[in-house]
């Protein structure tokens, strides 16, 4: 048996889904990154937050008592948090986000994983929890980016020729 699914406009129905859901995936994770920017500055979400440094790995700052911060990682997700939101506006965008967004945090987390965590590589600064949340978002971005692959143009909220 056979479904139809064409939007009575005559587009795909799952490719304005697939629209949609990237669009969305890219505004919630950019709305996160934002929050956890925030949050590294916030004493009590953040512990040690009087050793905050710029960068480096002797900041003796932790998200949640877990992951290792400084100023420059707060920035950076920050920094990522505004670009979601903004490249959220488009398929496009939310697609490239979260597949080149997943690609930085692959390496983020392979990066980590290979320099010694007490050196001056470590200006991040990134621990083991660290690396292993980098390889999960890096993981889950990619696959959120892909399901934008499926978005065609003329999809719900897809750039429209000038």
């Amino acid at each position: 048996m056979s479904y139809d699914r064409t939007h009575p406009t005559g587009r795909d129905a799952g490719a304005d889904s697939a629209g949609r859901s990237v669009r969305l995936a890219a505004t919630v994770v950019g709305g996160t990154f934002l929050l956890v920017g925030v949050l590294g500055f916030v004493p009590g979400i953040t512990t040690n937050v009087d050793d905050l440094t710029f960068a480096g790995h002797e900041s003796g700052a932790e998200l949640l008592g877990i992951f290792h911060v400084s100023i420059l990682h707060n920035i950076v997700h920050l920094l990522f948090g505004v670009a979601g939101l903004a490249m959220a506006r488009s398929v496009a965008g939310a697609t490239w986000y979260l597949i080149g967004g997943g690609v930085i945090y692959l390496v983020l987390a392979v990066y980590g994983a290979v320099i010694d965590h007490d050196s001056a590589a470590n200006f991040v600064p990134v621990n083991a929890a660290d690396n292993w949340l980098h390889l999960g978002l890096g993981i889950g971005m990619i696959g959120l980016g892909l399901i934008g692959l499926r978005a065609r143009p003329g999809t719900v909220g897809a750039n429209r020729p000038a």
